[in-house]
């Protein structure tokens, strides 16, 4: 009688985990498309970029180890295999709170990819490997 007790409480537990789980994901993908809607039409930061070109806006602050560490590596990698059919925007967030505020970032490393056209497409919260940048990349070369 225990055992199966025990078997349907685990269930149950098993069930509202992966509940929660679902639920918290969902909440990751709105909030990710809730920050790229409000993004857009939004030029603030992005007056040096170059016209025509897909650009890199990369937030980050001078005490961010991950972004010194793996992130800025990861963004050269990408601006060495791209050359200049990627342009790179670096943004210290603590020094332009403003930018960071108007684009949404709640913590660095923050990255998003803007297509040609000045639309973001791609938002990082958190460390973006080399390999997902260039899939990013590739994904704005197939939407243009």
């Amino acid at each position: 009688m225990t055992l199966e007790i025990t078997q349907v409480d685990f269930l149950g537990r098993l069930l509202w985990a992966l509940a929660i789980i679902s639920g918290g994901i969902g909440l990751y993908e709105l909030l990710n498309r809730w920050i790229l809607l409000r993004a857009r039409g939004k030029s603030l930061g992005l007056e040096s970029a170059l016209p025509g070109v897909p650009l890199l806006l990369y937030f980050t602050t001078p005490t961010c180890a991950p972004c010194k560490t793996v992130q800025r590596p990861a963004i050269r990698r990408l601006g060495e295999q791209l050359g200049d059919r990627l342009q790179v925007i670096e943004v210290d967030a603590a020094a332009r709170p403003d930018l960071a505020s108007h684009w949404g970032v709640m913590s660095v490393p923050t990255t998003f990819l803007i297509d040609a056209s000045r639309r973001p497409r791609h938002v990082n919260h958190g460390v973006a490997t080399l390999d997902k940048l260039l899939k990013q990349f590739n994904d704005l070369e197939k939407m243009n």
